[in-house]
């Protein structure tokens, strides 16, 4: 199983960015997908989850009417619109999937697998 997330970079604040997350070797769809991103040094934050048909998806309060979370699961992949960003968003972020519920826990310890993370930087 591979999780491989992309489309990180440097953006502007109040700038917009589009996050991937493709995954290989797994029933994509019996798979719940979330994004968690991290600071170094600081614990990891929830950002989005969204269950394994696309119909339901949950946020974190810090990116909440910001973000959207959406899935391709004919290409299977999940995407992180990523809009009017704010320094704050500076971080890795990771891709993870969770087997058996429609959303990921928000604490991001019942994983199954997990993605190398892709940097984003806010910055003018």
């Amino acid at each position: 199983v591979q999780l491989q997330a992309s489309g990180g970079g440097l953006v502007q604040p109040g700038g917009f960015l589009r996050l991937s997350c493709a995954a290989s070797g797994l029933t994509f769809t019996k798979y719940a997908i979330g994004w968690f991103r991290q600071i170094p040094g600081l614990e990891r934050e929830f950002v989005a989850t969204i269950s394994g048909n696309g119909i339901s998806a949950l946020y974190g309060r810090s990116v909440k009417d910001r973000f959207r979370i959406s899935r391709d699961n004919g290409q299977n992949t999940v995407y992180l619109q990523m809009n009017n960003v704010k320094p704050e968003d500076t971080a890795v972020y990771y891709c993870g999937a969770e087997g058996d519920t429609y959303q990921v826990r928000t604490d991001g310890i019942g994983m199954d697998y997990w993605g190398k993370g892709t940097l984003v930087t806010v910055s003018s």
